[in-house]
């Protein structure tokens, strides 16, 4: 019958050509999406609201031994050249992982040598895709050096050792100091000039990391670095205890060769270079001393500023 559409195989349209397809539908369709991924992966599964909460609460812990005083979190040094002169700085280290079937050169024999020289490193050999996994893709080049958490002092420690030891105390405390390499370079200093130790806030400040014990150069094994929670607190207790308080200060009324007390017991106090002494710091501190600096500089950074007021502390002293 004429314009009936419903016979079978009559064509409905005059157009000539090929139709219009699944456009490959039907054949992605029929190809598996791959294995189930585990009950702890999938979004909304109870498994993984477990995972989930157990990840947040080991976050949770880590950042809580980083605020704490005592043990930190451990440090992964990456790199032959960083890992050799880690070893060779004398930074603690609790294992050196060796990637598996290292091209052995030069600096790989000379950072085993010296492990092994050390004695108490453990040397443990791994394939590439764990170390990988471990410095969360760094370029290690096949050796990374584990170093253990420091463990910090409590700031009445120093001024309670220098007290049994029959001297008194001479501590230096950081303000704002962020970058570890002032804290390793004022380590130095303190172990220089006979000093008792050195006092960080527990946040916005450096800790002993591998680069703070590099620019130590050894001295941070025998100077005890503590952590205060309350930096202010801390000086207002050194003050109980019978020490002076001076901070340094670019406005200073003092200069730092005409103050006296740093021949007694004395809490040395130095900011960083840009901000300097916070506000409630500076108001705690019983004298603020100014550096003479006839050469026209602006100021100084953290390390040589303490340093300079060590060696005058050091002068009266003896």
């Amino acid at each position: 019958m004429a314009g009936n559409s419903q016979r079978r195989n009559r064509r409905t349209s005059n157009k000539k050509g090929a139709q219009v397809g699944s456009g490959g539908q039907r054949r992605r369709g029929l190809e598996g999406k791959g294995p189930t991924p585990p009950a702890s992966a999938r979004k909304g599964h109870v498994k993984n609201r477990i995972a989930n909460a157990k990840s947040k609460a080991q976050q949770g812990q880590r950042r809580a031994i980083a605020r704490r005083g005592g043990k930190g979190t451990s440090e992964m040094v990456v790199g032959r050249n960083p890992v050799f002169e880690a070893l060779r700085d004398g930074v603690p280290a609790s294992t050196l992982y060796v990637q598996q079937f290292i091209d052995n050169d030069e600096r790989v024999r000379e950072a085993l040598q010296l492990a092994q020289q050390r004695g108490g490193i453990h040397l443990m050999e791994a394939p590439r895709p764990e170390l990988d996994r471990m410095t969360n893709g760094l370029n290690h080049q096949g050796l990374v050096l584990q170093v253990p958490p420091y463990e910090y002092a409590h700031p009445d420690d120093l001024a309670a050792a220098a007290f049994d030891e029959g001297e008194d105390p001479l501590i230096v405390a950081l303000d704002g100091v962020t970058d570890p390499r002032n804290l390793g370079a004022v380590v130095r200093s303190v172990s220089a000039f006979g000093g008792h130790g050195v006092v960080v806030p527990e946040r916005r400040a450096a800790g002993m990391t591998a680069g703070a014990w590099k620019t130590s150069a050894g001295t941070a094994a025998r100077t005890p670095v503590a952590r205060a929670t309350n930096l202010t607190r801390a000086l207002e207790a050194y003050q109980k205890a019978g020490l002076t308080v001076v901070g340094l200060s670019a406005d200073g009324d003092t200069e730092v060769g005409e103050l006296e007390a740093l021949g007694g017991p004395v809490v040395v106090v130095v900011g960083s270079e840009g901000k300097g002494l916070s506000r409630l710091v500076g108001e705690t501190c019983d004298f603020l001393v100014r550096i003479p600096m006839p050469g026209g500089a602006e100021s100084l950074n953290a390390g040589v500023a303490a340093g300079v007021v060590l060696y005058e502390a050091a002068r009266r002293r003896a």
